[in-house]
């Protein structure tokens, strides 16, 4: 692919991310923290990819944007405001009791740390399958492991939630559109 079109390809689609980042802000008055992070990690990857024209950089992004990620979550787990409660309202409005309730807190904080964990199993085989597989391979692959690393652990989350709420006898509920 010719550097021109790559170019501008990432500045395209770097340009959607934050205009949809611009429009929700205009819109609502606020923008989700899931649009966010992913404009920052966009804007990150273009700047390296374009700044450097170098392939092996652009793959580079990859396991880094995952190993972020990790640390992004990892961090909020332990507080009083772990990233998958604040994913879960913001995403699919989920309503958290009007009460603090420790067991669902509980269950957030642990579900942080699952997602931690998710994604750094994702940037060590984005790593491994970035240092043995050439580029074209390696696109392949990352994007399926991606896929059945994410799907798994939202699964497994919602199944997890689901049990949570069960056990703790609280009601699903969500905020009015």
């Amino acid at each position: 692919m010719p550097a021109a079109g790559r170019d501008a390809g990432l500045l395209a689609g770097l340009a959607a991310i934050w205009a949809t980042a611009a429009i929700r802000k205009l819109a609502t008055g606020s923008v989700p923290s899931l649009p966010m992070i992913s404009a920052l990690v966009l804007t990150l990857q273009a700047a390296l990819v374009i700044g450097t024209g170098e392939l092996w950089i652009f793959l580079l992004q990859f396991p880094l944007a995952n190993s972020c990620l990790c640390v992004l979550f990892a961090r909020t787990a332990r507080g009083p405001n772990p990233l998958v409660a604040r994913l879960a309202a913001e995403v699919v409005a989920l309503r958290q009791p009007a009460t603090h309730h420790p067991g669902l807190h509980r269950f957030f904080q642990r579900a942080t740390w699952l997602w931690a964990g998710i994604f750094l199993v994702l940037a060590a085989s984005l790593a491994v399958l970035m240092m043995t597989e050439p580029g074209s391979t390696f696109l392949m692959l990352s994007t399926a492991v991606t896929i059945v690393l994410v799907v798994a652990g939202a699964g497994a989350s919602t199944l997890w939630f689901l049990s949570v709420l069960r056990r703790l006898g609280l009601r699903l509920r969500f905020a009015p559109a």
